[in-house]
């Protein structure tokens, strides 16, 4: 018995020392050219690995350093570098027969550069195709070839599948060709993709921490790998994102004065030519003007896009704005080049309350008279957007109604200019507004409202037009034709400018035209002769003097 327990042990402790020395033995580094020509045809760009050493108790292979090239057409830089790239086999055929199957591949903290060209073209979207295989010259046959199998023919897909492949702590750069905005960089990108193969369609998991901050998370099915363009190749996902930073993403041009923090969720869907997607996006600290501030409530979107990959244009079929009970329509079409996305919409809004638009003004960079606020009624308006996204120019009619300005007296500020009629128009310390409408354009040097039209309850109708600056600064021409006893001394209308800002108007009468309207109205019989009368109000400003 003793016996039999010593041979058993011997031969054991064999065993242990022939896996401990087959590593030594077994030179992996042969298997480098057959590896590097394997991974060559089946990307269509020159791969290069490191020294390999094989791990026994793993059942892998492992190399130092991975290197892909990119399209010489975009870089001389390589397309992929990583730290290590670790291949498992199958151990058996290995040891016995030196035969190389693999089972699966994880490349550990890969750096990957996308780069985009003027024309909107990747540089990942030759691989596996023919363009880019036919310009490689491998070391040695894949290893299809050297087991007797066929090679791929021209323009058909590498046959080549690997049960498992995985991406771990990976880092990724976009950029555009051409462009002055900055990188956007993706980090702790992980990616598992089983049953992977370029002929057929296998499922994948994608996660990442985005640029800015924030998280992404995809899982759906690709494939099979587009022959003509990777970029092209059809997918099914779901799409979650947290803690989106619209500016610091660089998704944004932060010259477009829009910012905020996203969260998404919704559906992808690509059949190699229109990607389809569907979702809601919720918005918080949203601002859209350079000159605004973050909103204090959340704007959410449901949409609904169909984007066309061969002319990177699309066109939203739904686009639900909402803000509490305030709903707003977006629709029209985009299309996305890498200086910029340009825009042609329309947005439709019908009767939204006040209330719930009123916290969203200084978002937008509208500004009220200081302490003063919009309270109750509705607004309306009809809008083009046209444009890059960092040079909008909007313009449409817009009607508010049955909304208080709490906190300013429009009356109190033509009170002093009426004066100079004898009349004395409405003080009430809030401006009760019965109807507002004008056409607005709002466009980078500013914003010009044409036919503005405000009936104010208790004083009368103003009319006008004007412009407020990007510094905010008003340039208004106005007349006011006043009801009451004060409309008995203004007929012709009381003309005035705005000038100051929109946090502090400044009402200014003209007297000129005032004087104008005066002697019109005295020369056609008119004037009759009393206290503050246009005759009296004339004589005063002769100094008393009758002539």
């Amino acid at each position: 018995m003793k016996t039999a327990l010593k041979i058993i042990g011997v031969v054991v402790g064999l065993l242990i020392l022939a896996l401990i020395a087959l590593p030594f033995i077994i030179n992996v580094n042969t298997f480098r050219p057959q590896i590097e020509a394997s991974l060559t045809s089946a990307m269509g760009r020159q791969v290069k690995i490191g020294n390999m050493s094989l791990s026994l108790f793993q059942g892998s292979l492992s190399a130092d350093d991975l290197s892909v090239a990119d399209d010489p057409a975009f870089s001389k830089q390589p397309f992929i570098k990583a730290k290590t790239l670790d291949v498992g086999v199958e151990m058996k055929p290995l040891i016995f027969s030196r035969q190389l199957n693999v089972t699966n591949l994880t490349i550990e903290e890969p750096s990957v550069a996308l780069i985009r060209n003027a024309e909107g073209k990747w540089n990942f979207s030759s691989i596996g195709g023919s363009n880019q295989a036919s310009q490689v010259k491998p070391a040695q046959p894949a290893p299809a070839a050297a087991q007797g199998k066929s090679a791929p023919a021209a323009g058909t897909n590498p046959n080549v599948s690997v049960a498992k492949l995985q991406i771990k702590n990976g880092t990724i750069t976009m950029s555009n060709i051409g462009t002055p905005a900055k990188p956007q960089v993706y980090k702790d990108v992980d990616v598992d993709v089983t049953n992977f193969s370029f002929a057929s369609q296998f499922p994948f998991s994608l996660s990442a921490s985005l640029p800015g901050g924030g998280t992404a998370k995809v899982d759906g099915k690709c494939g099979p790998i587009s022959q003509t363009d990777a970029a092209l190749t059809p997918l099914q996902a779901n799409v979650a994102v947290k803690q989106l930073d619209l500016a610091g993403s660089g998704f944004v041009d932060p010259a477009s004065g829009i910012a905020g923090i996203a969260t998404y969720q919704g559906t992808l869907t690509s059949d190699g030519k229109t990607a389809r997607t569907n979702g809601t996006v919720a918005l918080d600290k949203l601002k859209l003007s350079p000159k605004g501030t973050p909103a204090p409530k959340t704007v959410n979107v449901k949409y609904a896009t169909a984007y066309e990959l061969a002319t990177n244009a699309g066109q939203l079929t739904q686009g639900n704005v909402s803000v509490g009970q305030a709903i707003a329509r977006l629709s029209g079409t985009y299309k996305v080049d890498p200086a910029a996305t340009v825009l042609n919409m329309k947005l439709n809004a019908d009767n939204m309350p006040v209330n719930d638009l009123a916290a969203m003004l200084p978002s937008m960079g509208v500004t009220l008279p200081k302490g003063s606020s919009l309270q109750g009624g509705t607004l309306s308006a009809d809008m083009t957007i046209a444009g890059p996204v960092d040079k909008l120019v909007i313009t449409g009619p817009v009607k508010l109604v049955n909304t208080k300005l709490v906190g300013f007296s429009f009356g109190s500020k033509l009170a002093a200019i009426s004066q100079f009629t004898g009349g004395s128009a409405n003080s009430s310390p809030d401006t009760m507004i019965q109807n507002l409408s004008a056409n607005v354009r709002s466009a980078p040097e500013g914003i010009a409202t044409q036919n503005v039209n405000l009936s104010v309850a208790n004083l009368g109708v103003v009319t006008g037009s004007g412009t407020v600056s990007p510094q905010d600064a008003l340039n208004y021409t106005m007349n006011a034709q006043l009801g009451g006893q004060a409309g008995q001394y203004t007929k012709g209308g009381l003309p005035f400018a705005i000038q100051g800002t929109a946090s502090d108007p400044k009402f200014i009468p003209n007297v000129q035209s005032i004087v104008k309207n005066q002697l019109n109205n005295f020369l056609s019989g008119q004037g009759k002769k009393g206290q503050g009368s246009p005759l009296d109000q004339l004589n005063g400003l002769l100094g008393g003097k009758k002539k």
